[in-house]
């Protein structure tokens, strides 16, 4: 491709649609692999290819570092607030575009065109906290001593890079990139080989936005790229979002070649319903929690643990989750091989004594495409794979206790600690719920308990490895580090220990 190459999404529909081949962006430069290896880039919906993604490998990741090295000599010594700009007139491309990205994102992914919509708004949100930066990045400063003054300011690390899932093609990369572009840093990504295509029209509005040449670039491919980018010396630090079986692998790599690294992994997340719950706000709430994105999101509900007499709001969700029109209210799952690992635990579930409250096997919308629709397990224990595994899918699992406690030990015997939420009407049992709850994120009659802008997403356990969060202010201070400056000028007629 030639150097302004990634057209418009041209779709206004669920209709199928093509697009071009995702190659690398490299330097400012669109270029195919080193191997010249392709494979084929899905669509959910309809179940056959939209386009093509470069299978890139360690040269290609060697090139993409060489160009980062070179375009940050200058990047980094911009003023913050002249970097800051990039990201206001990004923020201003991205809504004129808002809705082709959405649909980009929703052909490539899945994702309900709302749902598709919702997430792009959401990376803009990430891009205006990158804005704000240089309002908040200004450091401290104090005299210490007579004479002597210490200051602290955050400078870039050098070459950094992030690998993204398939989950979130739009917003996930925003979550890293304005922190870390702000923060003086070249940037090398890694989007999921399966939505690559959402950040290669990123990568064209960053262009128009202003960004310089090699301060941004993608690398397309597989594991061979995300074995490169933690092997190779020339990365300073790298961020990754996925799998916990994943994330552990690459903290371990990454950690070894002495970069820094902060990688967020899976979840088991659940959601404890009292009796005195508000049954409008649960019912609603606790459906579009397991349902939401088709349920492939580490924020999703996976159980319901239900304490004590809440059958009417069992009932309830079951009735609302057996009304929602697959294809219109839920997308389809990403790929096959995912469809047919969701199947596999519902069938697993109903073999070992759960019940099958609402059976979403089976269903289909648009022809060709990987279906499933909500499905509610009761009767699960701990010990079955849909109680304590990630399903990754529409499907929620009950859990039967008697107590709060009982359910607040069953939520901390899990691994992971992504989120957790309470459903009640008692501001104590919320109180003594959430300060108990080993999890990052905790809700409070919220199923997706995300944290908004400046606040920081990031779990606990087994669902985060590292420090500190991706996003917010902690996303600043991940992708730069602190220079600590102390300064002495006149002579003191007195001694101190600092003289």
């Amino acid at each position: 491709m030639n150097a302004a190459a990634v057209p418009t999404f041209g779709a206004k529909s669920n209709d199928f649609a093509t697009y071009i081949d995702a190659v690398n962006y490299i330097g400012g430069e669109w270029t195919a692999p080193v191997a010249d290896t392709f494979m084929d880039v899905i669509n959910p919906r309809h179940g056959k290819a939209m386009a093509r993604v470069a299978m890139s490998g360690a040269q290609d990741v060697a090139n993409a570092v060489a160009a980062a090295k070179e375009a940050f000599k200058t990047w980094s010594q911009e003023p913050i607030r002249e970097r800051a700009q990039v990201f206001y007139r990004l923020k201003v491309l991205m809504e004129r575009d808002v809705d082709e990205l959405a649909w980009l994102v929703s052909h490539e992914n899945g994702k309900t065109f709302g749902e598709s919509k919702a997430e792009v708004l959401k990376g803009i949100e990430c891009v205006e906290y990158g804005c704000s930066l240089p309002q908040m990045a200004g450091g401290s400063g104090l005299e210490v001593s007579r004479g002597v003054t210490c200051q602290q300011v955050y400078e870039p690390i050098g070459v950094v890079a992030g690998v993204a899932p398939f989950n979130f093609p739009s917003m996930v990369p925003l979550w890293m990139l304005p922190q870390a572009i702000v923060g003086g840093n070249a940037f090398i990504l890694k989007p999921s080989e399966q939505v690559p295509l959402s950040m290669i029209r990123m990568a064209e509005l960053f262009r128009e936005a202003g960004l310089p040449d090699g301060v941004f670039n993608i690398v397309n491919g597989g594991k061979d790229v995300v074995e490169a980018l933690c092997d190779d010396e020339g990365i300073d630090a790298l961020a990754f979002v996925g799998s916990t079986r994943v994330a552990k692998l690459v903290y371990g790599r990454a950690a070894a070649s002495g970069k820094r690294v902060l990688c967020l992994g899976g979840a088991k997340n659940h959601l404890i319903v009292v009796p005195d719950a508000d049954p409008s706000v649960t019912t609603e709430n606790v459906v579009a929690s397991f349902t939401g994105c088709a349920g492939q999101r580490c924020m999703a509900a996976s159980v319901l643990v239900a304490v004590g007499d809440v059958q009417h709001l069992i009932d309830a969700v079951a009735e609302r989750a057996a009304s929602m029109k697959i294809g219109q209210d839920l997308g389809p799952i990403t790929t096959q091989a995912s469809l047919d690992r969701i199947n596999s635990f519902i069938d697993d579930a109903e073999k070992r004594g759960a019940k099958v409250l609402v059976d979403g096997r089976g269903q289909t919308a648009d022809a060709g495409g990987y279906w499933i629709g909500p499905t509610l397990l009761d009767n699960v224990s701990a010990d079955m794979p849909a109680g304590h595994e990630e399903i990754f899918g529409p499907v929620l699992s009950i859990i039967r206790v008697d107590t709060v406690d009982e359910a607040i030990a069953l939520e901390n015997s899990n691994p992971y600690g992504n989120a957790s939420s309470i459903y009640t009407s008692s501001g104590e049992v919320a109180r003594y719920v959430t300060r108990k709850l080993e999890a990052g994120m905790i809700g409070v009659n919220i199923g997706v308990p995300v944290p908004r802008e400046p606040f920081g997403f990031g779990g606990w356990n087994h669902s985060k490895f590292g420090s500190g969060n991706i996003t917010g202010w902690d996303g600043f201070r991940f992708w730069t580090r602190a220079r600590k400056i102390t300064t002495k000028w006149a002579l003191q007629k007195d001694a101190t220990w600092m003289s």
